[in-house]
């Protein structure tokens, strides 16, 4: 959901052609899964388009690539630090810090409620993607440096973005 999310609000915004939005699970549970019916449902209902997206597995080099990556729950950081490691640089941050609230975002999987999860979704996202926000919130990047997002689909995945100014 929240890759699909992120890219509306960026093409949205005009800067499609500036970045490059990618996602994967931080677990085995979810590799080569469709998006489940209840996220299509969501998305088609707000008139977010999406793809037949298939989750793939993070990797170290996911980390290394991005200066930040935002996860939607306590279960996305462990799972995560298992692929990837310790936290070494500071890149690991909530989706909901930058709508201003310490909390996971509600997760469909165990509520049945997408509803909810869309709006934790869809605040995250604007939020982060309020240039107001990313200057009062350290260590946001701003546009022409590399971004990676780091958001859940449904379950345990998570969303890179980086702008196309900074791909070599």
């Amino acid at each position: 959901m929240a890759e699909m999310v992120m890219k509306h609000l960026v093409r949205q915004a005009g800067l499609e052609n500036d970045f490059y939005i990618d996602s994967a699970a931080t677990d085995y549970d979810e590799i080569g899964n469709g998006m489940h019916r209840g996220t299509r449902q969501i998305l088609t209902k707000n008139g977010i388009s999406f793809t037949d997206h298939r989750a793939r597995l993070v990797t170290p080099d996911d980390y290394n690539d991005f200066d930040l990556l935002v996860i939607m729950d306590s279960e996305n950081e462990r799972h995560l630090k298992r692929r990837v490691g310790e936290d070494s640089a500071g890149k690991i941050h909530y989706l909901m810090e930058y709508a201003g609230q310490n909390r996971d975002v509600a997760d469909p999987w165990y509520t049945g409620n997408f509803e909810e999860t869309w709006n934790d979704v869809l605040l995250g996202c604007r939020s982060l993607l309020d240039c107001s926000t990313w200057l009062s919130h350290p260590p946001i990047p701003t546009l022409f440096t590399w971004l990676a997002l780091m958001l859940m689909e449904t379950i345990r995945v998570f969303m890179f973005l980086r702008t196309k100014a900074s791909i070599g």
